[in-house]
């Protein structure tokens, strides 16, 4: 995964929905996307890595009720102009992402789907998933597995997990909107519950294009998270 990028026209219509709907327990409750990194609250960085990104035109903003507003400060405080809406999510994932592909504008193309809490995203990893995505239909940022992987029964290691096998997906993840929107839909009204989008598009027997991730890409989910968020944004400016 770690060949040159190669330059690509830019497709039009790329709308980002961000999902923060999450509540952050592994925080202590604590709102992890208005934490500080490098003296701006991590969604702002979040925000800020598609507002520059020239392959994206539109943003929606998808959250908790009680944050539309919060957000909707820091939007303007931080001058993201891309922003479209700041809507709110539901109950489940699925539920958050789909109430972020019914606000995007109606001649959205493309959907990239990124954690609020990936703050670090790089413009190169979101540009490659979205010519991706617009050559095949969908596409996923993934890093090579480091570790040795073992299958564990009965709390014994059972078998080696070819290494060279494994990846560990990232967002966003960008697809055609109306594949997305079919295939959440479809998981919504079956009661079936998945991991991540791609995984939902998978069930419709669409193949989901790997794309080059990052190991900075990390996403905030406990406080040693901003530590090593931290490191990285410190790394850069050296």
């Amino acid at each position: 995964m770690q060949e040159k990028r190669k330059k690509k026209s830019l497709p039009a219509a790329v709308c980002a929905v961000i999902v923060a709907a999450g509540s952050s327990r592994r925080m202590g409750g604590e709102n992890k996307l208005l934490l500080k990194l490098a003296g701006a609250p991590v969604l702002a960085h979040t925000l800020n890595a598609f507002e520059k990104c020239a392959a994206v035109r539109d943003i929606v903003l998808v959250c908790r009720e009680q944050d539309i507003m919060p957000y909707t400060d820091l939007v303007r405080a931080f001058g993201i102009s891309k922003l479209r809406t700041v809507t709110r999510g539901g109950d489940s994932r699925t539920a958050s992402v789909l109430a972020g592909i019914t606000a995007a504008p109606e001649d959205t193309v493309l959907v990239a789907v990124h954690d609020g809490a990936r703050p670090l995203v790089s413009e190169a990893v979101i540009t490659e998933a979205v010519c991706a995505a617009a050559e095949c239909g969908a596409a996923a940022p993934v890093v090579p597995v480091k570790d040795s992987i073992k299958r564990i029964e009965n709390g014994c290691i059972a078998a080696d997990v070819p290494r060279d096998t494994l990846a560990a997906v990232q967002t966003p993840q960008v697809f055609r909107r109306e594949v997305l929107q079919r295939a959440l839909t479809d998981a919504q009204r079956k009661n079936r519950s998945f991991t991540d989008d791609c995984a939902a598009v998978e069930a419709l027997g669409q193949t989901v294009r790997a794309t080059h991730g990052s190991y900075e890409n990390i996403k905030i989910t406990t406080p040693e998270d901003i530590s090593a968020a931290e490191a990285f944004l410190n790394r850069e400016d050296d």
